[in-house]
């Protein structure tokens, strides 16, 4: 984020207001409603139902890469994908550019755009409802200068579509604006471990996502980063 001027004793004052006005949100929102797990989860999967309501069409241009760093060399692959969202047809996908590993653009980034499409699919089976997960209230946090809480997600029946993890829940709009997991069930015996951080960013009104990082440790040695910037959305209306 770039700041504009050159007096650091005012962007100091800056940062002190939004955490004093995230930390007067909180006291006013404890309160008012002091909120309990099932309420918390329930008003996110209001939002997340209205917003599937609401969300008619959009179109973004997103950048994939992947980087695997392994003992004797380090292969690395980039792709730009157009996405196209409508309500009626779901979401389409249409690659621009690829380069670099051929093996990483097939293997990885190509497979990455299929397990979303699988995913987008299955709506039911990848919802973060009380159908799929177990939830418990971790505590509470500011992401953003917004207060939110923090809840701890378990699969109730594991399959490759959920994770294990931490989500952050916007206190306002009760959208997930953060999360870190691990994948329920391990896609591959040659994958030791993936970890995954997923930012969310309000745009038109709508939580859509940011940005995505998955490390992945190989069993034979080396890791696989993937990183997707969701980039700049483009709301319409049908």
């Amino acid at each position: 984020m770039k700041i504009i001027g050159k007096n650091p004793s005012k962007s100091m004052l800056c940062a002190a207001a939004l955490l004093l006005l995230a930390n007067a949100a909180w006291s006013q929102e404890k309160a008012s409603t002091a909120l309990n797990l099932a309420q918390i989860v329930e008003r996110m999967q209001q939002h997340d139902q209205t917003q599937a309501e609401h969300l008619e069409h959009y179109q973004a241009l997103r950048h994939y890469a992947v980087e695997y760093r392994g003992f004797r060399k380090n292969i690395a692959a980039k792709m730009d994908v157009e996405i196209t969202y409508d309500i009626g047809t779901g979401k389409s996908f249409r690659i621009l550019s690829q380069s670099g590993s051929h093996s990483l653009c097939e293997r990885v980034l190509k497979r990455a755009i299929d397990s979303e499409k699988e995913a987008a699919q299955n709506r039911g089976l990848t919802a973060l409802t009380a159908a799929n997960y177990r939830f418990h209230l971790d505590g509470k946090d500011v992401v953003g200068g917004r207060p939110a809480y923090i809840l701890g997600v378990e699969p109730v029946t594991p399959n490759k579509f959920l994770y294990t993890g931490r989500i952050w829940v916007d206190a306002a709009d009760f959208a997930v604006e953060k999360l870190d997991a691990q994948p329920a069930i391990n896609p591959s015996f040659w994958i030791s471990r993936t970890l995954i951080h997923n930012t969310y960013a309000k745009t038109c009104g709508f939580w859509l996502p940011q940005s995505n990082r998955s490390e992945t440790k190989v069993r034979i040695g080396g890791t696989a980063i993937l990183t997707i910037d969701y980039g700049t959305y483009k709301i319409l209306s049908r």
